[in-house]
Parts: structure tokens; C-alpha cells; sequence
């Protein structure tokens, strides 16, 4: 007999995120990536004249800035490899006009370099930068329409470059109704704005304007986690979210742009991602068990479920449907020329 799921195996209860401290210094006013290596955090703007790295300490007062020497043009986001390389990305495009883009690499002994980089199918804005337990960095690109992409050096990466990158994947997310961000509607839900991997490679975490979303990388690899279910992380009301970050514990960071804003934490976020990957297993065990139990008999099977769509009393079946794609297009289609005219932070 088929028995309803222990209390226990609810959906995993999200809890909101908690103010850490306020970022009130008036040289980080557009935060655009964050990093944490266990004792400071490090911090990139999107609109210094020069790429620099700020040093953080975790009352929000900036320490020291690591300069590179770089010109910029837009920062997307920061990543660390297990080496303690700091990586920029500097691969922001809103208005998708860009020959090439770059990440800059700086050593823990300060030496900056920069290289390079291409796409295979044309010009990309992107803000989020991946790099996992084998050094390999990832970019994921923000879209307003379709899936995120994925894409990493088909070489090895050179000094200045440009080497070319290769498209290996994409990843959609599935959009909320979190309040929050820059970007009209429901779209700016589903546009990657940054990126991170836990220091010990198990965990991916991308992030929207409004949400964060956790993949299990139990191996490290990087690119078949984004192919996973993620755990979604509401991250609710920051004006332009953008920066993302793992500390060692478990414990997740963001990060809005803007003056005075504040680093939250959303505690032990790599445990409720482990429960929630329980409570999956479960409940996968329990539907396994329940497929293989015979009828009973005598009992009519259930009849089957009818499309949602089909039911409508607002038309003809599927018009409903329709109308939701028709109006989501809509909606994409103006946000889209909102972006290429200045929208969203676009800058040169």
C-alpha cells in the first residue's frame, strides 16, 4: 500500500540570509565578485579605471588593494583556484561589441598577467566565473533569452593571447518570484550574474539578481554538476545582485552593488544542500518501492493526470500556454532593448 512521506522528508526550509556587515566604504560602490579564503574577503568593482582587487575584512573595511596594472573595461566576476591564484573576469559585454575578453590572473606573490580570450560564435556578456579543483576556469554567460552558456579555453591560456574559448555546455535556471533586482519582471531571476565553487570542489553555486542555486559536484567536476538539479537559494531584495561566494564552512556569501550595502550569509548552505539531496533519495526510494508494489485487487488504476493546459477554462486547450510564452518573449524583447540602451549597468 502506498503511504504518504514522512513529515521528514519535506522540502528542505531555506532560511533567509543574514547581514554580516555593510559595505560602506565609497571605493566599493559596484561589487561585482567576491571570494573568501577562510580570514578576508577579497572584493572586484566593475568600474575602477584599472582591474584591482580589494582585501576585506569581515567588518566590511577594506585593507589593502592589489593592484594589477590592467586596464579595465568590465569586471564580471573573482574566483580562486586551489593554487591561491586570485582570477578576474573581465568579460562583462552588455552591449555584446567586444573582439575579446580577458581573465586576469594574479599570483599570492602579486604578479598580475593577462590573457586573452574568444568566443567561438560571436560577442558575449558574461558575469560569472567558475574555476574547480583542476584549475580550469569556466565562463557562464548572462541571457536574457535561452539557457546560460558555458564555455572554457580550448588551449592552454597565453600572456597576452588571445587564445580561443570553446562552447562546452549550457545550463538553465528555472526563475522565481524572489523580489529584487535592476531588470523588470521575472527576468532578471533567471540571468546569471556570478559564480563560485566551494574550496573543496564539492559544491557550484550560480547566481541571479534574486536567487543563488547550489549543484552537488561530489567529483569535482565542474561542468557535469551545472547538467544537476540545483537547490535554489532565495536572496531576496538586493538592488543588483551580482557576487557570489563560498566561505570554507559551508556558509554562502553575496553581495549587492551599490552604496552601503551589506554582505549577507546564508548559514551551513552546503548542509541544506546535502538534505536536500537526502530528502531526494528518499523520496526516489520510496516512488521505486511503490512502482514495483502490484495493485491490489480489484482497485481501478488511477486515471491519468490531463495537461494543466487542457483544463483551462480561459480556451481552447493550450491557448493558456501560449499566451504565458507569447507574453514571457514579449517581456524578454523589451528588457533586451532596455539592456543594449544603458539598462542594467551597461557601460562602454
Amino acid at each position: 500500500m502506498v503511504t504518504s512521506a514522512p513529515s521528514a522528508w519535506a522540502a528542505v526550509s531555506v532560511p533567509a540570509p543574514e547581514p554580516v556587515c555593510v559595505m560602506t566604504d565609497p571605493a566599493i560602490t559596484m561589487l561585482s565578485g567576491l571570494v573568501s579564503d577562510g580570514d578576508r574577503w577579497y572584493m572586484v568593482n566593475d568600474h575602477d579605471p584599472l582591474v584591482q582587487v580589494f582585501v576585506v575584512n569581515r567588518d566590511c573595511v577594506v585593507e589593502r588593494v592589489i593592484p594589477t596594472g590592467v586596464d579595465h573595461y568590465d569586471v564580471g566576476d573573482l574566483a580562486m583556484a586551489p593554487d591561491g591564484t586570485l582570477w578576474v573576469a573581465e568579460t562583462g559585454d552588455n552591449r555584446h561589441r567586444r573582439e575579446t575578453v580577458a581573465l586576469v590572473s594574479i599570483r599570492p606573490d602579486g604578479v598580475a598577467a593577462l590573457h586573452r580570450l574568444t568566443y567561438p560564435d560571436g560577442p558575449r556578456d558574461a558575469e560569472a566565473l567558475l574555476i574547480g579543483r583542476d584549475g580550469v576556469p569556466y565562463i557562464v554567460t548572462k541571457e536574457l533569452i535561452g539557457p546560460a552558456e558555458i564555455y572554457r579555453p580550448a588551449e592552454p591560456l597565453a600572456v597576452p593571447g588571445p587564445v580561443p574559448l570553446e562552447r562546452v555546455g549550457s545550463v538553465r535556471l528555472s526563475g522565481s518570484d524572489t523580489p529584487g533586482g535592476p531588470v523588470p519582471g521575472f527576468v532578471g531571476s533567471f540571468l546569471v550574474t556570478g559564480g563560485s565553487v566551494h574550496p573543496d570542489g564539492t559544491v557550484v553555486a550560480l547566481r541571479t539578481y534574486t536567487d543563488a542555486y547550489l549543484f552537488p559536484a561530489p567529483d569535482g567536476d565542474v561542468l557535469s554538476a551545472l547538467a544537476g538539479e540545483p537547490l535554489r537559494i532565495p536572496l531576496p531584495d538586493e538592488p543588483q545582485g551580482e557576487a557570489v561566494a563560498w566561505e570554507p564552512d559551508g556558509t554562502l556569501l553575496s553581495g549587492s552593488e551599490g552604496a552601503d550595502q551589506p554582505i549577507r550569509a546564508v548559514p551551513d548552505a552546503t548542509g541544506l544542500l546535502a538534505a536536500e539531496l537526502e530528502r531526494r533519495d528518499r523520496e526516489a526510494g520510496l516512488s521505486s518501492e511503490s512502482a514495483a508494489e502490484p495493485a491490489e485487487p480489484g482497485r481501478d488504476a488511477p486515471p491519468s493526470a490531463a495537461p494543466a493546459d487542457t483544463q483551462s477554462s480561459e480556451g481552447p486547450p493550450g491557448l493558456r500556454q501560449v499566451g504565458i510564452s507569447v507574453a514571457a518573449v514579449t517581456l524578454a524583447a523589451g528588457v533586451l532593448l532596455w539592456w543594449r540602451r544603458g539598462g542594467g549597468g551597461a557601460r562602454r
